[in-house]
């Protein structure tokens, strides 16, 4: 089974790390803590800054949060590190065999259902904000 990319624990990791220790956030920093390639923490800062979430400045400046972390839910963590592709979080195998009853209407059957679960999942993650991860890290 696919896992669901690590980009969005990452991010979350990030901002969350912003959020507790505004002062001291550069990439080196960050990536130390996630204890990954500050490669990789670049990569995902880019994508929080497309989506307004973050502002980094160049060199050894660090990274901010543009909004204040009560503002910030864990969707719009997960729309801005594009965890999904096509906003489809499940997909149905490709080819299965139309001359099957079962296989002929799989993916009309099963899609439905997905996508209810997809909603509940993102409306879960609406629910929750940075300020309230970030009292947990006390």
């Amino acid at each position: 089974m696919k896992q669901i990319s690590t980009r969005f624990s990452i991010a979350v990791h990030t901002l969350s790390l912003i959020a507790v220790t505004p002062n001291e956030c550069t990439g080196d920093y960050i990536a130390a803590s996630v204890n990954t390639n500050p490669v990789v923490i670049r990569r995902i800062m880019g994508m929080l800054k497309k989506a307004g979430l973050v502002d980094v400045r160049p060199g050894v400046g660090g990274a901010s949060l543009c909004r204040a972390p009560e503002d910030i839910t864990l969707l719009d963590v997960y729309r801005a590190v594009n965890v999904i592709e096509d906003n489809q979080l499940f997909r149905v195998h490709e080819g299965p065999n139309v001359l099957c009853p079962v296989g002929r209407n799989i993916e009309n059957v099963l899609q439905a259902e997905l996508s209810e679960a997809q909603a509940a999942m993102e409306m879960r993650l609406a629910q929750t904000n940075l300020a309230q991860l970030k009292d947990k890290f006390r």
